[in-house]
Order: C-alpha cells, then sequence, then structure tokens
C-alpha cells in the first residue's frame, strides 16, 4: 500500500538499521507531509521526517544512494 509515494513496510536506512512505516501525516501548522515511522529495535520509538527527507537520496562514500531503502 502507497500512501503519497511512500509504501508502507520495511526499510532499511542507509546506516543499517530497518524500520517500519506506518503512515504519513501532515504538519497542523504547515501541512507538510511527514512520514510515521518506528525503529525495530530497542524501544520500537515513533519518529516522523519530511516526506522529501525520507525519499531523498544522500552521497556515502561518494556514491548516491537512498535514504531509506523499501525492503519489504
Amino acid at each position: 500500500m502507497f500512501i503519497d509515494n511512500v509504501k508502507l513496510g520495511r526499510y532499511k536506512h542507509y546506516k543499517g538499521k530497518e524500520y517500519e512505516v506506518i503512515g504519513v501525516a501532515k504538519h497542523s501548522e504547515t501541512l507538510e507531509e511527514l512520514v510515521v515511522y518506528k525503529f525495530l529495535y530497542e524501544d520500537n520509538d515513533l519518529w516522523v521526517r519530511s516526506r522529501n527527507m525520507f525519499l531523498e537520496n544522500v552521497i556515502v562514500d561518494g556514491k548516491e544512494v537512498e535514504r531509506f531503502k523499501y525492503i519489504k
């Protein structure tokens, strides 16, 4: 299932840890779209990140990679 171009499910961050996207929310003042996700380690804390930042690519060791890569 997709919500605003973000597929729900598990992702791997480019640094190696896994997260689960559980939805997309809107900021109450700015209406900015925020990806809601939880850690799949430690205490399963909930976090948000702007949709644009969540979907962007980053440069790692001179190579462009996805910040979060969908895995299932």
